[in-house]
């Protein structure tokens, strides 16, 4: 492992960070978390094998040993608390939306996700990466996809409501979801 190649895997490990953790003060204290780990270990990095996976395997560990140290908080529910919440609510951007669905996404469902969508990982290496069986890879990104296309449509701002004599005159379509776009 030299140098050059551990500075080509970090725009990747950022990405991932930035998402887990929802927060770029906390995402760069991950990074920077993960390379000190991964420079006390690096005797543990067997040469020839995927440095990035096991870069990103350090990283979801080191995140999921933060999560379990923090206090646990009642789940609320943005729903419930939106009216005393500053601001009226505006039309926002489509990445906005993204990544605040995102962030509602269980952990799980949400590494896997990241994984497989945003780092163009194999399901094995994603497997690798999070310790469990490609199966479970797979569930997991099914599942992901389809709250994630939920939440999706919870947030898209609707339409203005047409005219009676509009809607008569319109023909009877089927309403597509919206199309999801890449972060990278």
């Amino acid at each position: 492992m030299n140098r050059t190649q551990v500075v080509e895997q970090l725009p990747g490990l950022r990405r991932y960070a930035r998402v887990l953790t929802g927060d770029a003060w906390a995402a760069d204290d991950l990074v920077q978390d993960t390379l000190e780990r991964a420079c006390s270990k690096w005797l543990l990095w067997r040469t020839g094998s995927d440095l990035r996976a096991w870069l990103f395997t350090l990283m979801h560990n080191l995140y999921l040993n933060q999560r379990r140290a923090m206090p646990a908080l009642a789940p609320l529910d943005i729903e419930d608390v939106r009216d005393q919440l500053p601001g009226a609510p505006v039309p926002s951007d489509d990445a906005l939306d993204l990544e605040r669905c995102l962030q509602r996404l269980p952990a799980d469902q949400r590494a896997v996700l990241l994984l497989v969508a945003m780092e163009d990982m194999s399901y094995e290496d994603t497997a690798r990466i999070l310790a469990v069986p490609v199966g479970t890879v797979m569930s997991r990104l099914s599942r992901a996809r389809a709250r994630l296309r939920v939440l999706m449509e919870r947030t898209s701002v609707p339409a203005p409501s047409p005219s009676p004599a509009t809607v008569a005159a319109a023909p009877q379509t089927q309403s597509q979801p919206p199309a999801l776009r890449r972060l990278k």
